[in-house]
Parts: C-alpha cells; sequence; structure tokens
C-alpha cells in the first residue's frame, strides 16, 4: 500500500496543527508498517540535518516544496503553489497511492478533488476549528463535500460543521488530539528555571504557552494580563509566564506596561521541546481562555504533568477538558471571571477537587487522549472506511 500525507510543515515549526500531523503519520504507519509514504511538506524550506525522521518509518519520502505562509507576493505565492501541485499530481499519476490525507485546509484541498476525479483515489481531510466553522469559499466547500472522509480534531469542531449545514453527519469522524504520555511527567518544580526567572519554589505561577501572534490573540493571553491586577489584590507575589513568539510580541510588551505589571510578567520567548514538561513543572496553573480553539493539545500537556488547566467555554478547549471535568472552564470575554476563577485555583478553594490530584489528573487525561486511544480510534475508522 501506499499513502501520501500532504501537511503544513512538520520540523520548522510545531503548532498544533503540526502535532497532530506527526501523531497521524505515526499512528497510519503503526497500522501498515510495509506501507510506503509520501510526505509532501508546503511550507517546509528543507529537513534539518538533525531530524526527527527517526520518529518515522524508513520508507517514508518527504519532499520540501518552502512556500511562505505570509508571502508578500501574490504572484510568487500562486506559482510555488502551482508547481508544488504539479509536482504531486505527476507524483500521483505515477504511484497511484491508495489514499490522500490532507491535515490543514488550504489549496491543497481543491488538488485533492482533482486527483479523485482523474484517478479515482479517495482523500481525507483534517479540519481542526476556526478555519472550517466559518468557511465561506464554495470551492473548498464543494471539496470538502467531495472528500471520502472529513476528520474533525474535537467534537466541538464537528458539530460547529454541522451546524453549518454544508456537511452531512456521516461524513465526519472524530479523531481527537493526542500526547505521549512520556515526555511529560509529574515533577517538581525544576531548580533551574526557578532561577532562570527569579521564582522561589513557593510562589504561585500562571503559564500560557502559545503562539504570541496578531492572529492569535484569540488564545486569551491578554485577558489573562488584564485579569492580573485583581489577582495581585488576593495573591501578591503571583507570575504569569507567558511562553511563545510572534509579530504581536511588542503589543504584548505595551500593554504590560500599561498595567503596570512589569514586575510579575515573565515574558519567555520560544521554549523549546527539551524544557516544554519542565515549563508545565514550574506552574500551579495552566490557563489559555481561548474562544476559538479547535482543541489546544496544551491542555492535554499540563494535565500530564498533574497541573490545573484553566480554559474557555466557547470552543474546542471543551473537549480535553472533558466538559470541565479535568479543569475550570470559563467565558473567555470575562475578565472578571478569569480573575476570581484564577484565585480560588490558587488558594486551593475550587470546588473541583481532582484539579488537586496530580496523579488522578494525569490518568485521566492519559485514559481518554494518550496516543494508544489515538490508535485505537484511528483503527475503527480504517476498519469502518474499508482500509483495513
Amino acid at each position: 500500500m501506499h499513502f501520501y500525507f500532504l501537511v503544513p510543515n512538520l520540523f520548522g515549526f510545531k503548532g498544533g496543527i503540526q502535532v497532530y500531523s506527526a501523531f497521524l503519520i505515526q499512528a497510519m504507519q503503526k497500522e501498515y508498517p510495509s506501507a510506503a509514504y509520501d510526505v509532501f511538506l508546503k511550507y517546509e524550506p528543507s529537513l534539518p540535518q538533525f531530524t526527527t525522521e527517526q520518529s518515522f518509518l524508513p520508507q517514508t519520502q518527504f519532499h520540501c516544496f518552502g512556500e511562505q505562509v505570509y508571502d508578500t507576493q501574490p504572484w510568487r505565492r500562486r506559482l510555488k503553489t502551482t508547481c508544488s501541485c504539479i509536482r504531486i499530481l505527476s507524483s500521483a499519476l505515477r504511484q497511484r497511492p491508495q489514499l490522500l490525507v490532507l491535515t490543514e485546509l488550504n489549496y491543497y484541498l481543491v488538488l485533492c478533488q482533482w486527483i479523485k476525479h482523474l484517478l479515482g483515489i479517495p482523500y481525507w481531510v483534517v479540519v481542526h476549528g476556526l478555519e472550517a466553522w466559518d468557511l465561506k469559499n464554495p470551492t473548498y466547500k464543494a471539496a470538502l463535500q467531495a472528500a471520502d472522509r472529513v476528520i474533525a480534531v474535537s467534537h466541538y469542531t464537528r458539530d460547529r460543521i454541522l451546524r453549518e449545514g454544508y456537511l452531512e453527519a456521516d461524513k465526519i469522524s472524530v479523531l481527537p488530539n493526542t500526547f505521549a504520555a512520556n515526555q511529560f511527567q509529574i515533577k517538581p518544580k525544576p531548580d533551574y528555571l526557578l532561577k532562570r526567572y527569579g521564582l522561589s519554589p513557593e510562589q504561585p505561577v500562571i503559564l500560557t504557552v502559545t503562539r504570541i501572534q496578531r492572529f492569535s490573540q484569540y488564545k486569551g493571553y491578554d485577558r489573562i494580563l488584564r485579569a492580573l491586577p485583581a489577582i495581585r489584590q488576593q495573591i501578591p507575589n503571583v507570575r504569569y509566564v507567558l511562553a511563545g513568539k510572534g509579530d504581536d510580541l511588542q503589543r504584548v510588551k505595551t500593554l504590560i506596561q500599561q498595567l503596570g505589571l512589569e514586575d510579575c510578567v515573565t515574558l519567555a520567548g520560544f521554549i523549546p521541546d527539551a524544557e516544554l514538561s519542565d515549563h508545565y513543572n514550574l506552574c500551579d496553573v495552566f490557563a489559555m481562555p481561548s474562544k476559538n480553539e479547535g482543541f489546544g493539545i496544551v491542555y492535554l500537556e499540563a494535565l500530564a504533568c498533574g497541573k490545573p488547566v484553566l480554559a474557555g467555554n466557547q470552543d474546542g478547549a471543551i473537549d480535553p477538558l472533558v466538559g470541565g471535568k479535568l479543569g475550570c472552564l470559563v467565558h473567555p470575554e470575562d475578565e472578571a471571571a478569569i480573575a476570581e476563577n484564577l484565585i480560588q485555583i490558587l488558594q486551593g478553594t475550587y470546588a473541583n477537587a481532582l484539579i488537586y490530584q496530580p496523579t488522578a489528573l494525569r490518568q485521566q487525561a492519559i485514559a481518554h487522549f494518550e496516543f494508544a486511544q489515538f490508535c485505537q480510534i484511528l483503527q475503527k475508522l480504517l476498519e469502518n472506511t474499508g482500509l483495513r
């Protein structure tokens, strides 16, 4: 058998779509260890010298196209996309794969439809959140309708799409986000991070790990910043660690100055994978009250480290917190509620006692979302669609 995966990128940047794409490829390779795999990387300029290729089977071929997400020259962007599509189409003509899997909603969706029309090759499309909730492009809608399977990363995303009315219920399956439990463990606050950020071990720490970009303001870090003055009135030594990078950083710095929060906010910058688990263990609560999140893998990672989690109640974050059973869901635009709930969590008075039981939180996250569960759901999906 032969499978094609059309993904944005895997190695240069690791957002939620990239992590999900990697897990999906790895899960498919567990099901079909003898199959051939071609992975087409839309935005990857080249493979890094030391690459995570070892996470994939040796018969996995990577193709880097090096397109730019924010190319300022429309003609160049169209030219590169056209060249990429021609290369994928010519490869499909030669190799005739059994399935195409597109893990991000982009112009490759139309390409998949054309390949199916010309060669009869089925295709699946993974939808994450906002890009599919409010889909206006009629060409994309038609291509989604022609897909053999649409995979939603959360029940929330599936329900939102069904409310839009352009897909039938039997077309969409849910394959939730996942995580590798062995990479996220319950540990004491790391000494080296306490020293790096000038923290004492008993100092209450709120953590957010996200992209700090203009189009990512929906993640809710502004709301936490605006809630901090009220939190400080009850917890004077609280520290907010905001980790991430992006083009919204200067505006965030200005907001911190305007609110007089220079002494209680740490902008940690980009966190490498090797330090991610340690940062979760540094905090006393992980908070990201988003309002347009498709799911949010960071919530699972924090839960796997046994940390209380605060998230928004208006988007896909409902799924990783299992409707509030595993954490606190709050309206993402209610700064007073965000402040009050963070105060309760940090003072140990929050009503859901489970959030103060690290081992139980971790066990629940594993039971619902660990990679083994992801593989089981995918296996059933393959069986139901005739690929087993």
